[in-house]
């Protein structure tokens, strides 16, 4: 059997070629009206829109190495971040991060998120370090879903303080991550 042709409702033609392949192969229409969503050669893409909730839009990532440290009481930059632009308005991001960080002996050392500048999670952010007697290395496993209802470029940014003496962020240059998840809603 060869190529089936099918006229245009106005003009044009589709054409249907079957597989070059023995046996028998079903193509099994659906009952209601709708679009084929198809992958394959290139130019061919599945619309982001067509995709099911929960699904993972587009991924960032972004490290730093540097070390960082600060005696402040207030929040600053450890320059830990990645910008990410949404798709869609409606969509969530997730944010997982492993930042390295060293609190001060017998001191409250907080990390938190900030998204465009604002603090997300508050005076106490992810919680604390209190390295008790001495100073304390820690890696930190860090997550969290933000919905910024926006389709403007939107950057996570780590920062950190200290109640007491000197804490350190990314000690001795250990590589800290940051990944960004647009996740259909």
């Amino acid at each position: 059997m060869g190529d089936i042709v099918l006229a245009g409702a106005t003009s044009g033609t589709t054409t249907l070629t079957p597989a070059a392949v023995s046996g028998t192969t079903t193509l099994t229409l659906p009952a209601t009206s709708g679009t084929f969503i198809t992958t394959g050669s290139t130019g061919q893409v599945i619309n982001k829109a067509s995709l099911p909730t929960g699904s993972v839009l587009q991924v960032v990532n972004a490290t730093a190495s540097t070390q960082v440290s600060t005696t402040s009481a207030t929040y600053v930059t450890t320059g830990l971040a990645a910008t990410i632009t949404p798709t869609s308005n409606t969509s969530k991001i997730l944010i997982l991060a492993n930042p390295a960080i060293q609190g001060a002996a017998s001191q409250n050392t907080n990390l938190t998120l900030y998204k465009a500048g604002s603090n997300l999670l508050g005076a106490v952010g992810f919680g604390y370090v209190n390295a008790g007697g001495q100073a304390t290395n820690q890696i930190t496993a860090c997550l969290y879903l933000d919905s910024p209802a926006t389709t403007s470029a939107t950057t996570y940014e780590f920062y950190f303080k200290v109640s007491g003496g000197t804490a350190y962020f990314g000690v001795g240059a250990s590589t800290s991550t940051i990944t960004l998840m647009e996740i259909a809603a």
